[in-house]
């Protein structure tokens, strides 16, 4: 059996030119000529015994094996880079580069409120922030172009630890005029029922989150006819009429939410999710991953978000 393995920067440039579809562009996000690019290629599939790339005079494609080992490369070189991030930490946690993820409903109300103070006690961080949908973000940690993610929970990801930071209840937002804008108390669970409820579109784990809450499917009416892209477009929505959404606590102190004519109640129960910070379990960095999960947790709990 041979002995010959893939390199670092072999395994580099297949993932290069699988993203970039071309292999001048490729050498150069490498920073090479194309000629050693495509030689370095051209080994890679001489140690494996197989074809990774198809070269064509119009087009260059990957394999489907190959599209496999790309994934692998990305967890290969996403480990290598933990391995040496942690040893340059090891004295310094917190240190350079760690690209963090936030879900739509949780980043732009959250991540202002601990950015400051996170800057402030570890000035040597360096933050990559990328704002998704939680399927995509576990999906790039689960691949290596994330470090960690905010997220709301419950969400099923046997691959990955968390740290809870906060709960988020729910509240229950109508027009003024509806005839639980005048009630006093919390309102129940099963009043939700019935109620013609505005979502956001399908993929935001909050739509799944309220459904769950209220303990039904999205319901014909009104309601059916809009799916809204954040949270922003959904107060409008009820403030202008159209029906009642559920809001997470931790957006209630936004300017927009705060400034529009629409009537918060509260729900009785605990209704509501969980604000959580998630990693990749075999990170070598996940002590550091904790680290960062208790501080963001003090801040929340010192800014009295959930």
């Amino acid at each position: 059996m041979s002995t010959h393995l893939p390199t670092l920067r072999q395994l580099q440039y297949l993932i290069a030119v699988a993203e970039e579809g071309h292999f001048g562009r490729a050498a150069q996000r490498c920073f090479v000529t194309q000629s050693t690019l495509s030689a370095g290629i051209q080994e890679l599939e001489s140690i494996l015994g197989i074809t990774v790339i198809e070269r064509t005079k119009r087009r260059v494609a990957v394999t489907p094996l190959g599209l496999e080992l790309v994934a692998r490369a990305r967890r290969v070189l996403a480990e290598v880079e933990d391995m040496t991030v942690t040893a340059k930490a090891s004295t310094r946690p917190l240190t350079g580069l760690l690209r963090l993820g936030a879900i739509p409903t949780i980043g732009p109300y959250v991540l202002p409120k601990v950015l400051p103070p996170l800057r402030q006690a570890y000035p040597d961080l360096r933050l990559f922030l990328r704002e998704d949908r939680t399927a995509r973000l576990v999906d790039q940690l689960i691949g290596g172009d994330l470090d960690a993610a905010l997220i709301a929970l419950p969400y099923d990801m046997p691959d990955l630890d968390h740290l809870v930071l906060a709960d988020d209840p729910f509240w229950l937002a109508v027009p003024r005029g509806h005839p639980l804008a005048g009630e006093k108390g919390p309102v129940e669970a099963d009043v939700l029922e019935t109620e013609d409820l505005l979502l956001l579109e399908d993929g935001h784990c909050l739509r799944d989150h309220v459904l769950s809450a209220c303990r039904r499917q999205p319901a014909p009416g009104r309601s059916g006819s809009f799916q809204a892209t954040s949270l922003y477009t959904l107060v409008e929505l009820v403030a202008g009429g159209f029906g009642t959404t559920l809001l997470p606590d931790v957006a209630l102190q936004s300017d927009h939410i705060k400034a529009a004519d629409v009537v918060l109640r509260p729900l009785s129960g605990g209704i509501g999710r969980q604000i959580a910070l998630v990693w990749r379990r075999n990170s070598a960095r996940r002590s550091e991953y904790k680290l960062l999960g208790q501080f963001l947790k003090n801040q929340l709990s010192a800014t009295d978000v959930g």
